[in-house]
């Protein structure tokens, strides 16, 4: 229980109704969850506006509300604070009442359209590897110390986010490492949070369903370097031609990671296999249990953030071989014949041709290259048929199968995949609805010495339909299938 004039204190208030010295219970901006004395924030969303509410809510006798249009009819017994954007002060709003908990944490922020996950768990095992107490809040789960704790949004809104940040402080952790989505800054969901370092790690077409055109997109992203304080880092991409955009207006310390030119932090691909890379890091070699030029990225920036948190430097070398790959992350299966497959997240065009090139780099004219992907429902439709392009050019075989239809049918989302395709290519692709008879065959045609990617899925053990998941897991079809081959 707070006060409502101390829950204020750092709002940017433009106009107050009411009284301001009273106690409040909770805050919430889920009309659904209200009680007697909370603070109900009016949040204007891409479904609904929170502001219908408001008469439900000082009905259930909300002690004040939080919006940014005074309502016509006011309620005697309510206090109406009016803000320029609601959406923030519920995020400067959870900060206060959990106690401001990201200025108790080294809290460490990845930003950009692929990489965040393997980003942010690496360096949360670093942090347990260098011998700290460390959060995490990713994609694949969330992680309160060594307490696994079920992830639904890359990045949860703000009362949730501030909620699992202080659970960290309350059980010790001196870190916390965090993917941060384009929609939780265009949605204000990190306002409040005093982070101490950022990290860009690329900008390729996604999201286009929600901003609408990729220079929103890159903005979105960008704002999360605009909010860094004078005392914080931020790391980005020098071979990515938005990297430098990102930091334009940033007053933290900028510093770059390169596998192509002169960096604060230099990666380099001496040797690559598909169980490990030999690497460069700053003139160091060092063996690690991961594949692929992206992935080298990925290392590199990991090598560089964990120095730039106060790491020992040789430590960190050291622990640099110790990690493994995130789930569903370029995940290697192989059969006993000499079969190869390969479960990974990429779902953008850019993701695909990078573990394609890489595949291929490995497999070079001596296997069979078979790709197996689909396109989610509901979500940029113009990326389908150039992420079939993508495929299809660097595939012996491509089938398109299912993803997450959603609400969509999932034939017609296939069609879309295939109108990117030239005639060559569709003689080349063979189109299977049903995703795990999809795997099943690519796995039972591929000859030893092939790769078989399924992509799109990664880590995820459902398949949504119609607003239903139903169980499917990737890696556990294609196991069981590559153990059937004998």
């Amino acid at each position: 229980m707070k006060k409502l004039s101390s829950l204020l204190a750092d709002i940017d208030v433009k106009e107050i109704i009411g009284d301001t010295d009273k106690n409040i219970t909770s805050i919430e901006s889920d009309s659904r969850k209200v009680e007697k004395g909370a603070l109900f924030v009016a949040v204007k969303g891409t479904s609904t506006d929170g502001h219908k509410y408001i008469p439900v809510v000082t009905s259930a006798n909300v002690a004040a509300v939080v919006c940014e249009e005074m309502p016509t009819s006011l309620d005697k017994g309510t206090t109406y604070i009016k803000v320029e954007d609601s959406a923030k002060a519920l995020g400067l709003l959870a900060s206060v009442w959990y106690g401001h908990p990201s200025s108790h944490l080294t809290l460490v922020g990845v930003t950009g359209t692929n990489g965040k996950t393997t980003t942010a768990s690496l360096l949360y095992e670093m942090a347990k590897l260098e011998g700290y107490k460390a959060g995490l809040l990713s994609t694949v789960c969330n992680y309160i110390g060594d307490k696994r704790v079920e992830s639904t949004h890359t990045t949860p809104d703000p009362l949730n986010l501030n909620r699992l940040l202080a659970e960290m402080v309350d059980v010790g952790c001196d870190y916390a490492f965090m993917e941060v989505s384009s929609h939780a800054t265009a949605q204000q969901r990190v306002a409040g949070l005093e982070f101490k370092g950022a990290i860009f790690t690329n900008l390729t077409r996604d999201h286009l369903d929600y901003h609408g055109t990729v220079d929103n997109y890159m903005r979105a992203k960008k704002a999360f370097f605009d909010m860094l304080g004078p005392d914080a880092f931020a790391l980005i991409n020098a071979d990515d031609k938005s990297g430098r955009f990102m930091v334009q207006n940033t007053k933290a310390k900028v510093y770059t990671y390169s596998l192509r030119s002169d960096a604060d932090f230099r990666g380099k691909v001496l040797e690559t296999r598909l169980d490990g890379t030999l690497l460069m890091l700053n003139g160091h070699e060092v063996e690690v249990q991961f594949t692929g030029r992206f992935n080298a990225y990925n290392l590199t920036e990991v090598y560089g953030a964990s120095i730039l948190i106060g790491f020992n430097p040789e430590e960190v070398l050291v622990n640099m071989s110790k990690l493994v790959p995130v789930a569903g992350r370029f995940q290697p299966f192989l059969s006993k014949d000499g079969v190869a497959a390969i479960v990974d997240y990429a779902h953008t065009p850019d993701a695909l041709v990078n573990v394609l090139d890489t595949i291929r780099d490995i497999v070079g004219g001596n296997g069979r290259v078979i790709t197996v992907v689909g396109a989610g429902g509901n979500r940029d439709k113009g990326k389908r048929p150039i992420m079939a392009q993508e495929a299809a050019c660097r595939s012996d075989l491509l089938i398109l199968t299912s993803d997450n239809p959603r609400d969509e049918v999932p034939e017609a989302i296939i069609e879309e995949m295939a109108e990117g395709l030239t005639p060559d290519e569709l003689k080349r692709t063979e189109k299977i609805t049903d995703r795990r008879e999809a795997i099943r065959h690519a796995v039972e045609i591929a000859a030893p010495g092939s790769v078989v990617l399924i992509a799109g899925k990664g880590h995820e053990t459902y398949q949504e339909i119609k607003g239903v998941r139903h169980h499917f897991d990737d890696s556990e079809e294609v196991k069981n299938f590559l153990q059937n081959r004998g």
